[in-house]
C-alpha cells in the first residue's frame, strides 16, 4: 500500500511530545506516545524503541493498523505497539495515544478504583476512567499487551472513555489531537495525586458529567497554551 510520508512538522511534533512527557515526569525509560499519520488514517507514527526522553526525528516510525511496519526499518519496535494500533482502529476519533506508568496512577488500577475529576483540569475524565484486566483476557501474563488479541481487549475496555487503568501496569490516555492526548496524560497523573490527598480528608465531591464536559470544552480549547509552556523546557531536538 502505498502512501504519502507524514509531515515533516508532525514527525517533530512527536518527537516534542516525548521529550514534554518526559520532562513532566509522566514517562522515565518507558512508556510510549503515538500520533495518527497526517495524510493517511490507517496509519499511525511512533517512535523506536528508546526511552521517550531520548527520542529524535530519525527515530519516528510509521505502522499499520495490525500494529506492524508500513515502511521497512532496522531499529527495533516497541512490544506494546499494538496498544496504539487497536485503539485507532476502534477509534477512529482518537488522534493520538499515550500509555504510561506514571506512579500516582497505579494504586487506582490496583484496587479498582476508578480516576473521576477533582477539578476543572481533568474534565476529560467524565464520569471516570475505565479499567483494564488482563487475566480477564489472558490469564496469567508479564502484564505487557504484546499482541493484537491484548490490544483489542485493552480498546474493548476503553470503550469510549478518554483513560484507561492497567491493573499492575499503568494506564492509556487517549485524546483528539496530539496536544490534547499530551496533556491528558499529564493531568491524569495530577488528577490522581489530589484524589489521594482528598480522599484522606473525607468524601470527595467530583465533578458531574456535565460539568465535566463544559470544563473540557473550555480548557482544552486552550490547550495549545500549556503544550507552548512545556515545549519551551525540552530544549533543542534532533
Amino acid at each position: 500500500m502505498k502512501f504519502a510520508a507524514p509531515s515533516a512538522e508532525l514527525v517533530e511534533k512527536l518527537v516534542i511530545a516525548n521529550r514534554i512527557l518526559f520532562n513532566q515526569g509522566v514517562v522515565d525509560g518507558f512508556g510510549h506516545v503515538s500520533v495518527r499519520h497526517d495524510k493517511s488514517p490507517e496509519h499511525f507514527l511512533l517512535s523506536c524503541n528508546r526511552a521517550p526522553g531520548l527520542v529524535k526525528r530519525a527515530d519516528i516510525l510509521t505502522y499499520g493498523m495490525d500494529g506492524e511496519l508500513a515502511v521497512e526499518s532496522n531499529q527495533r519496535s516497541y512490544l506494546e505497539r499494538y496498544i496504539h494500533s487497536e485503539i485507532y482502529r476502534s477509534r477512529p476519533d482518537v488522534m493520538s495515544v499515550v500509555h504510561s506508568h506514571s506512579v500516582s496512577v497505579i494504586p487506582f488500577g490496583v484496587t479498582g478504583q476508578r480516576l473521576r475529576p477533582i477539578f476543572h483540569m481533568s474534565g476529560f475524565l467524565g464520569s471516570g476512567s475505565a479499567l483494564f484486566e488482563i487475566s480477564d483476557a489472558a490469564g496469567n501474563t508479564d502484564l505487557l499487551i504484546r499482541n493484537t488479541g491484548l490490544g483489542k481487549a485493552l480498546a474493548e475496555s476503553l470503550g469510549k472513555h478518554n483513560c484507561v487503568l492497567m491493573r499492575g501496569h499503568g494506564s492509556t490516555v487517549v485524546g483528539p489531537s496530539l496536544e490534547s492526548a499530551v496533556y491528558r496524560a499529564i493531568y491524569a497523573e495530577e488528577n490522581a495525586k489530589l484524589q489521594l490527598s482528598a480522599n484522606a480528608l473525607g468524601p470527595i465531591r467530583f465533578l458531574n458529567e456535565e460539568e465535566a464536559e463544559l470544563a473540557m470544552i473550555t480548557v482544552e480549547g486552550q490547550v495549545i497554551r500549556p503544550w507552548e509552556l512545556w515545549s519551551k523546557s525540552i530544549g533543542q531536538i534532533e
